[in-house]
């Protein structure tokens, strides 16, 4: 007997990609022109789910705009049928956070291009009027390259200015993931381009010592330590850093905003001058991506 074929909408799902805790993400070609796309895809059970429904709303209405190589391109969002779901560009399946699991060693010898990606990225979010508010390496797709876009904007939203500002109050609906969260997401105060900066500056310490900058007993620990520990040095792991780097990264986890990095273009200027390690990395003989073998290669659709 012939298997059927599993499809949602126009699209004949190739294989599961990554499963999350309320979506999933699969490879989808679509039928008529055979285009390969990366579908995010309510699981069953959130699929009458207002608020998960109204994530992928939010999601497509803030990315379906932005237009950079360092950002995932949105194509679409389905509504119709049983189940919700993206449409998204498909690039390298291999996340950050992915890849760090096998040690900072592994991307270490093009972490330059990665992390300047990862900025230039965040600057086109920034110039578009969001803060992502979810900066993390589960939030990066690297490829074989070092080719970097940043992804998942669930709980983005609109920077406010001027008066908007200004008449804001303290949110309860704190979100964000702990090991990278700003004071300020902490305290429930209004975010801007400086609180992406300070979760950029978490993933850059991950990056160069394969740790976070901080851990804590429990989860309340964890925050107390974003809002007053001493800011940690990755040299304490990592002696390659140099002290050039190693006060970059101080800088965007200052506790106070303005004391930050105004913007991420003005951190990009500095990234460019500055050299993450005294002596540069070796490639590694063995790749990360061996245990992906599409990871490295970028769809790009006519």
């Amino acid at each position: 007997m012939t298997k059927v074929r599993d499809f949602l909408g126009p699209y004949r799902l190739s294989r599961l990609i990554r499963m999350g805790s309320t979506c999933q993400v699969w490879e989808g070609i679509e039928t008529d022109s055979g285009h390969r796309y990366a579908l995010k895809v309510l699981r069953p059970d959130f699929r009458e789910n207002k608020q998960e429904v109204s994530y992928l709303k939010s999601e497509f209405a803030i990315a379906k705009d932005m237009d950079h190589p360092n950002v995932i391109h949105m194509h679409d969002l389905m509504l119709q049928g049983s189940s919700p779901f993206l449409v998204l560009e498909l690039f390298s399946e291999l996340n950050m956070k992915q890849a760090l699991r096998r040690g900072p060693d592994c991307i270490a010898f093009m972490l330059e291009k990665i992390l300047a990606q990862a900025t230039e990225g965040l600057y086109h979010m920034h110039s578009k009027g969001y803060v992502h508010c979810d900066l993390k390496p589960d939030n990066f797709l690297v490829s074989r390259e070092g080719e970097t876009k940043l992804i998942d904007f669930t709980i983005s939203r609109k920077i406010k200015k001027g008066f908007a500002k200004l008449i804001s109050r303290k949110t309860k609906n704190i979100q964000g993931t702990r090991s990278y969260m700003a004071p300020e997401q902490i305290r429930g105060q209004v975010l801007d381009e400086r609180t992406d900066i300070y979760s950029l500056g978490c993933v850059f310490f991950e990056t160069v010592t394969g740790k976070l900058p901080f851990t804590g007993e429990s989860p309340n620990d964890l925050l107390h330590k974003h809002l007053s520990a001493n800011i940690p040095s990755p040299l304490v792991y990592n002696e390659n850093v140099t002290p050039e780097f190693s006060a970059i990264i101080k800088s965007m986890m200052e506790k106070r905003p303005e004391d930050r990095p105004e913007t991420a273009w003005e951190l990009l200027k500095t990234l460019r001058v500055t050299r993450i390690y005294k002596k540069q990395p070796r490639i590694p003989e063995t790749s990360i991506f061996d245990d992906f073998p599409t990871s490295g290669r970028i769809m790009k659709q006519q």
